[in-house]
Parts: structure tokens; C-alpha cells; sequence
């Protein structure tokens, strides 16, 4: 399982996580129950319960570099085009705006 935290104006918003069969998004409960929560987009929505999906949310999906740039990332860190959450984790811990993606290491010693 690969797993991020997404932070939203560097508060942690929630957790991206991917298994062997969808990927899934969770709110902080922190981050709800804060003083004005912002969802991170309308497709969304503020909700304890997880959102699941087979491909990769749309939102973050539309973080990760497009064109040469796109090209430079795949050819200089060898990562494959169609790994949306690799190329995610690679590329969008310093993006631009609001929304930044950490990868945490859910590796099994």
C-alpha cells in the first residue's frame, strides 16, 4: 500500500492511500473539525467516511506535471507514465498553491 499525507495551506487535510484495488481519500478529523474546514475540491466533499475510487481522484490527478516537464520527470526518475499516485508522490510535495502531497514510508521492516 502506498500512502500520503495531503496538506492544505501546510495543515493536514487528509490521507491518499493506495491498495492492490482503489484508491481512497480520508479527512483528517482534526482538519473537520477545525474552525472553517475548506474541502480540497467539490468532487471531495468534507465527509468522516473515506472516499474510494478505482482510478485516481480527478483533483489529484490534475496535480501532477503534464507535457516536458512531464517527460523530463519520467526520463530523469525512470517512474512509468500510467503510475498516477507514484508520479504524485514524486512530483507534488512542493506544488504550486495550496495543496502539497508528502509520500509516508508504509514500508514493513
Amino acid at each position: 500500500m502506498r500512502k500520503a499525507e495531503i496538506k492544505f495551506n501546510a495543515r493536514t487535510a487528509g490521507w491518499l492511500a493506495q491498495d492492490e484495488e482503489r484508491y481512497h481519500f480520508q479527512y483528517d478529523t482534526t482538519y473537520l473539525k477545525s474552525k472553517n474546514p475548506t474541502p480540497l475540491s467539490f468532487t471531495l466533499p468534507l465527509e468522516v467516511e473515506p472516499h474510494s475510487k478505482v482510478t485516481l481522484f480527478p483533483f489529484f490527478d490534475g496535480l501532477i506535471p503534464e507535457g516536458w516537464l512531464l517527460n523530463i520527470v519520467e526520463k530523469n526518475w525512470k517512474l512509468n507514465p500510467r503510475d498516477r499516485i507514484g508520479l504524485l508522490l514524486a512530483c507534488c510535495k512542493d506544488c504550486i498553491g495550496a495543496v502539497n502531497v508528502h509520500p509516508l514510508n508504509t514500508k514493513k521492516k
